[in-house]
């Protein structure tokens, strides 16, 4: 039997990497991977991991991780990591105009985002109001749209789009 340690670190990186709908299919993917567990495992697992079902934009469900962290809020405001290298962002494009910013995300991923952008201090930015699957960014008066556009490479994945579940 492979330890929980191992289990645990598996399940997050299959649910950053992949869209489950159910315990059922995440348990075939872990006895795929030679991990074979019982459901009430898995479920405590999950609870652990805090993990959250939320809605895919074509009506199912799939599992998220927590976005953020006491650790990671530390890491952000302190400028210690970039934000952009969680790819479980759910950042899916970006329109700025005037002095805000348009970010769509995957459905459920909104909040998280904002918060994580929030957190990050950049002083250019006003604030953030996320909705479900959108954030409006507000920008200090005089940003270009280059300049917002650099800040928010440095904050969001914006070279690499996440695909549309």
């Amino acid at each position: 039997m492979k330890n929980r340690k191992q289990r645990v670190e598996l399940i997050c990186d299959l649910i950053r990497t992949n869209c489950i709908a159910s315990q059922d299919e995440l348990s075939e993917m872990l006895a795929e991977r030679g991990y074979k567990v019982t459901q009430a495992t898995l479920s405590r697992d999950l609870k652990m991991l805090k993990t959250t079902k939320v809605s895919t934009d074509r009506g199912t469900y799939m599992y998220i991780l927590p976005d953020s962290n006491m650790l990671k809020d530390k890491l952000l405001s302190s400028g210690q990591i970039a934000m952009n290298a969680n790819y479980q962002s759910g950042f899916v494009s970006l329109q700025l105009s005037g002095n805000m910013a348009v970010i769509k995300t995957r459905n459920g991923y909104a909040a998280g985002l904002a918060y994580d952008i929030d957190m990050s201090n950049v002083p250019e930015i006003l604030g953030t109001i996320p909705g479900s699957d959108t954030i409006f960014a507000v920008f200090r008066e005089g940003i270009t749209h280059d300049k917002a556009r650099e800040i928010l490479n440095r904050l969001l994945p914006l070279e690499q789009k996440i695909p549309q579940f």
